[in-house]
């Protein structure tokens, strides 16, 4: 059996997180999903959530590509990989040869886990939405 993971935050889900759960279902017999706690978003981007943990978790528990959804409490994979030993994980390609995932890249490697680029999907992003939805409520469009 091949496990699969990914994490993100999957605030103002959109097609974006919709294309990586569904590609990376198709590459796992098992998905497993870590999304972003309140408390890491606030540590890690500096900002919050517009959709809190609890209903985000609940959205992705109910997609039917996941066959699990776990609290991500910590930005170290590895620890992830170290409770889960997954086979594959999945990232968006915007990370691809940054610094801090060629570390990754190494580490896993060492223990057999391959890590999976999907393409970014252009023109959409849960900010994106967000800096709209700004503009809205303003009556700046």
């Amino acid at each position: 059996m091949i496990i699969g993971y990914t994490t993100g935050v999957f605030d103002l889900f959109h097609i974006g997180h919709l294309n990586l759960l569904k590609n990376a279902k198709g590459m796992c017999d098992k998905l497993i999903v870590g999304v972003t706690t309140d408390e890491l978003m606030i540590k890690y981007k500096k900002k919050k959530a517009v959709i809190p943990f609890e209903e985000r978790i609940e959205i992705i528990r109910n997609i039917k590509y996941v066959d699990a959804a776990i609290p991500q409490e910590t930005m170290d994979k590895f620890e992830a990989w170290k409770k889960l030993k997954f086979d594959l994980m999945f990232v968006g390609d915007d990370w691809y040869q940054t610094e801090k995932w060629e570390k990754f890249e190494e580490e896993f490697k060492r223990v057999g886990v391959r890590i999976i680029y999907f393409p970014y999907t252009k023109g959409t992003s849960s900010t994106l939405i967000n800096e709209v939805l700004n503009k809205i409520r303003n009556d700046e469009l």
